[in-house]
């Protein structure tokens, strides 16, 4: 007997070939995928920083779900993004500050001057 053989806590499961996880009778049936359909999207406020070759942008946006920061790298052809969930964004400004406080070449930074604060 093979340990693909053995059966599991969720009944037998035969070995197979093909990508189990795509495959419709492992999951008990017909599964049928819902075509994407885009979500409306509110921006909030959006701004970017060129560093080096790359362009940042973020966003943050809002939409039924929820809001969220996404962050995009423009470099050359590529664009990539990650999302942070708004009730993440605490623990991400910490780690980032960590970071930064980390970084030797990174000078601190200034406070903001009265003058400069618009009320």
């Amino acid at each position: 007997m093979n340990s693909s053989d053995h059966p599991s806590a969720y009944g037998y499961r035969p070995h197979n070939s093909g990508n189990v996880y795509n495959s419709a009778h492992h999951y008990g049936g017909n599964v049928q995928k819902q075509p994407w359909q885009p979500t409306n999207e509110e921006t909030l406020l959006s701004s970017s920083v060129v560093v080096e070759r790359k362009i940042f942008v973020l966003t943050l946006k809002e939409n039924p779900r929820g809001r969220f920061l996404r962050i995009t790298e423009k470099g050359g052809m590529k664009q990539q993004s990650i999302i942070i969930p708004a009730t993440g964004l605490n623990d991400f400004k910490k780690l980032l500050a960590e970071m930064v406080a980390a970084e030797p070449t990174v000078a601190p930074a200034k406070p903001a001057s009265p003058e400069s604060v618009q009320p």
